[in-house]
């Protein structure tokens, strides 16, 4: 792909969630397209949105389980990003049309309070610059078509890195935690839809544990001169299939003693 097909992409993403109208799957206009393209595509939105006024909130990891790694047909993980417009409190209601398709990841969230960054990121480092964890969700959406309607070919994880790694929002529960409070692996939650059970999981499923995906994140970042700053949130990845969130849902994300997390949608 050229620079300019990277920036036509992102204004046709961009556009797409302005109007709620979807675009066709990228991967089918250009077949040559690569992960540094999906990439590009997504740091043209960025800077979109940056020269619109919106400010970055922190960083999302996604495709951390095995289960969607297998699914994709990849072996690492992908990554967006979170901007100030995107942040719901605990227990809001999300307006009637604001999304597309919406729907809801449980994770476990890193606040961090120093920088951190570079390609020799430990998992020490990681501990020693995170103020504290919390329970979280994220609420995915899709500017680009699931499906193409006339191959019934599926989106892939080109499609979705460009699409902002299917970022829409984040909802932070009430619960601060130190990072050492807890073993993050065995932090789990039970993640009801208008009060019946849909997923379970535990944080062993987020690369056998959530710091290592905060340190995947701070190494792939490194690549592209980029570090997590100061009070940003990271979201270290889903221990859960994603929940579908139709008109009229109420999610109730229970993480037992580490909290829970609730959001609704008109």
């Amino acid at each position: 792909m050229t620079p300019e097909d990277h920036a036509r992409a992102a204004a046709d993403l961009l556009q797409a969630e302005k109007t709620r109208d979807q675009i066709g799957l990228l991967t089918k206009r250009h077949p040559e397209m690569g992960m540094d393209d999906a990439y590009q595509v997504q740091n043209a939105i960025y800077r979109a949105k940056l020269d619109a006024g919106r400010k970055v909130i922190g960083w999302k990891i996604g495709l951390t389980s095995k289960a969607m790694q297998y699914a994709l047909n990849i072996d690492i993980p992908d990554s967006g990003i979170l901007f100030d417009d995107m942040l719901f409190r605990n227990g809001a209601t999300v307006p009637a049309g604001r999304f597309i398709q919406p729907r809801i990841e449980a994770e476990i969230a890193f606040v961090m309070k120093d920088a951190i960054g570079g390609a020799d990121v430990t998992r020490e480092d990681v501990i020693a610059a995170t103020d504290y964890v919390a329970p979280s969700i994220e609420i995915l959406d899709t500017r680009i078509q699931r499906i193409d309607p006339e191959t019934g070919a599926a989106r892939t994880v080109f499609d979705t890195i460009s699409d902002n790694a299917a970022n829409a929002g984040i909802v932070l529960g009430a619960e601060r935690h130190a990072v050492d409070a807890f073993d993050l692996r065995w932090v789990g939650a039970i993640t009801s839809r208008n009060g019946e059970v849909e997923e379970t999981g535990l944080g062993a499923g987020v690369l056998n544990d959530p710091v290592e995906s905060v340190v995947w994140l701070a190494r792939r970042m490194a690549q592209y001169g980029q570090s997590i700053e100061p009070g940003q949130i990271i979201l270290s990845g889903s221990f859960i299939r994603p929940v579908e969130c139709p008109s009229g849902t109420a999610i109730h994300a229970d993480f037992g003693p580490f909290g829970s997390v609730d959001i609704h949608f008109a």
